[in-house]
C-alpha cells in the first residue's frame, strides 16, 4: 500500500425511515457497526462489538404508513422522545471519528444507495462538520457479491448467495440489528473476495477455515 494511503475502516450502517427519500420524509433511526479494518492484505475484526444506535425526532409531517408497518417504530413517540437531529448526527460524526482513528471510514450497506442517501443528507443538513465519510466513501454489499460471482443483478440478492456467505444474525428491521447482520455478510463476502484474489475461487463447506486465513482480530 502506498505510504499516503490510509487503511480502511468499514462501518456497516442501516436506517429506518418513514418514506423513500430524505428531506421530504424523516430518518427515524440508524445503527452503525464496525466491521473491521483493511490494510490491503487482511480484514481485521474488532475483539468486541463497536456500535452506535440512535432514534430521531421526525423533521416533517409527511410519512408513509406502510414504512412504519415495516420498521415497527412509533412515530408519535419519536415526535415526543426522539433525539434532535443535530444532536444525533453530531454524536454519530464524533463516534465515526473516534473509531476511525487514522483510518479512512467507509460506510457499507445493503443497499448502500438507500442508507447512504439518508445518512449523507442528514450529516450535511444537521451536522456542522458535515459527513465524516465525505461525499463518496461507501461500498454496496450487493455489488461486491455481483462482481465476485460474475452474475446479473437479478441473481445477486441474498437469497441467491451461497449459504456459506450468509450471516447468522437475523434481519429484524431494527437498525442496529440489521447493521450487524449486513456487516457480517460484508465480512464474509470480503473474505471470499480476498480468497479469490489469492487464486482459490471455490466456495465449500470449509468456509470458516478459509475465512480465518484472511479475517483476523484487530490488534
Amino acid at each position: 500500500m502506498p505510504d499516503h494511503a490510509r487503511p480502511d475502516l468499514y462501518i456497516s450502517a442501516d436506517v429506518e425511515t418513514d418514506g423513500p427519500v430524505p428531506g421530504v420524509y424523516s430518518l427515524l433511526s440508524f445503527g452503525m457497526y464496525v466491521v473491521g479494518t483493511f490494510d490491503g492484505e487482511r480484514l481485521r475484526r474488532p475483539h468486541a462489538p463497536l456500535t452506535l444506535y440512535r432514534e430521531l425526532r421526525p423533521i416533517s409531517e409527511t410519512f408513509q404508513p406502510e414504512a412504519l408497518e415495516v420498521n415497527g417504530l412509533n412515530r408519535d413517540r419519536l415526535v415526543a422522545e426522539g433525539a434532535d437531529p443535530v444532536t444525533a448526527m453530531e454524536d454519530a460524526a464524533a463516534w465515526v471519528a473516534d473509531v476511525a482513528n487514522g483510518h479512512r471510514p467507509v460506510l457499507v450497506a445493503y443497499p448502500v444507495a438507500f442508507d447512504w442517501s439518508f445518512m449523507y443528507w442528514y450529516f450535511e443538513r444537521f451536522c456542522p462538520t458535515g459527513s465524516p465519510f465525505g461525499h463518496s466513501s461507501c461500498l454496496d454489499i450487493r455489488t461486491l457479491y455481483q462482481a465476485q460471482a460474475g452474475t446479473v443483478f437479478d441473481l445477486s440478492s441474498k437469497r441467491h448467495m451461497p449459504a456459506e456467505l450468509l450471516p447468522e444474525a437475523p434481519h429484524t428491521h431494527n437498525a442496529l440489528d440489521d447493521a450487524i447482520e449486513q456487516g457480517e455478510l460484508f465480512a464474509n463476502l470480503f473474505a471470499w473476495a480476498l480468497r479469490r484474489r489469492d487464486g482459490a475461487p471455490t466456495l465449500s463447506s470449509t468456509a470458516p477455515s478459509w475465512m480465518a486465513r484472511r479475517v483476523v482480530p484487530l490488534a
